[in-house]
């Protein structure tokens, strides 16, 4: 017997599905056009910077294997929130990028009250990309030559020793004071806006000291430019056989993080977050690149969006509880 009932609900969700239909093959199209355009790789942190370096070795690798461009931006300021924040209002298209260092996602939610992004909602993550070690250095017209020299003309003077950051709450900010907490001694913080101009700044003498990726600072220690004083690491880096690491130096401190990964808006399509992830993934596995990664202190990470995201949630609470403990402050 006819069912009017019946015939009614299987037409409408035959309707329905007819009219869904063309968004779905929309939608698929789109993941498979992916990328059918340049993508814009967001930097928040000035040229020659670490992130900077890392990005340029990797674009134009990574843009071969999708096809496409990717065009490296640099936005600092504002130890990254500026690029951050504006990556997470971008559209979640795959095409802004930011690739995002461990102070954006991990230590300023713990550090600014009023943060104009939520970095555990606001974005996708897409791929881990490298970790880094950093070092101590001095500029070669101060007195310090030693780790020890310093905490002990630190101790005599509370807050002469000046010290340079790529920004409030960056991982060179947060790692100088770790040293400073371990060594009980206080030093006087001067942000700049990036860690290229922090570190042009203790070459030429206008600040004592900085924390900085390994990478960045190694050549302007084989120039002379620097002297470093120790390691942040558990071993020591093989072009610096002579410079001791923070233990060896007397200073118990953890390990700080020094991991960039590529970020992008929240929302963004797994299909496309995984064409994203397994082209970074293979440039910085490809034999040069990977060497020249290393050669420069890169240690290339491998892994998901997951493992990423879980890393990035660790770091925060670990470094939270350090925040937390002593006090740091942003300017």
């Amino acid at each position: 017997m006819f069912n009017l009932r019946k015939a009614s609900q299987a037409y409408c969700f035959g309707a329905a599905l007819i009219s869904v239909l063309p968004l779905l093959s929309s939608a698929a199209h789109a993941q498979s056009a992916y990328p059918d355009r340049p993508i814009r790789l967001i930097v928040p942190q000035s040229a020659g910077s670490g992130g900077d370096v890392v990005a340029r070795l990797l674009s134009e690798k990574i843009g071969a294997a999708l096809g496409t461009s990717v065009v490296v931006e640099n936005k600092p300021g504002a130890n990254g929130i500026v690029a951050t924040s504006y990556v997470a209002k971008s559209a979640p298209d795959g095409y802004t990028l930011l690739l995002a260092g461990v102070s954006q996602m991990s230590f300023n939610p713990k550090l600014y009250k009023n943060l104009p992004y939520d970095a555990g909602t606001d974005f996708t993550y897409v791929a881990p990309v490298v970790d880094t070690p950093f070092v101590l250095v001095a500029g070669k017209s101060s007195p310090f030559k030693t780790l020890a020299q310093l905490v002990a003309a630190a101790k005599a003077s509370p807050d002469s020793v000046t010290y340079a950051s790529a920004g409030a709450g960056n991982s060179t900010h947060l790692s100088t004071e770790m040293i400073a907490a371990g060594a009980n001694i206080k030093l006087k913080h001067v942000p700049y806006k990036g860690s290229g101009p922090a570190l042009n700044a203790v070459i030429g003498g206008q600040v004592d000291i900085m924390t900085s990726v390994l990478g960045s600072a190694l050549p302007q220690i084989q120039g002379g430019n620097v002297v470093p004083l120790a390691v942040l690491a558990s071993e020591h880096a093989s072009d610096l056989p002579n410079v001791p690491t923070l233990k060896e130096a007397g200073i118990q401190a953890p390990s700080m993080p020094g991991w960039f990964a590529v970020v992008g808006p929240a929302g963004m399509d797994a299909a496309v977050v995984g064409k994203l992830n397994g082209a970074i993934q293979a440039a910085i596995t490809e034999p040069a690149i990977n060497k020249r990664l290393k050669d420069l202190y890169f240690i290339p990470l491998q892994g998901t969006a997951e493992q990423m995201r879980a890393r990035a949630d660790e770091d925060a609470k670990v470094w939270g509880d350090f925040i937390a403990r002593t006090g740091v402050q942003v300017d």
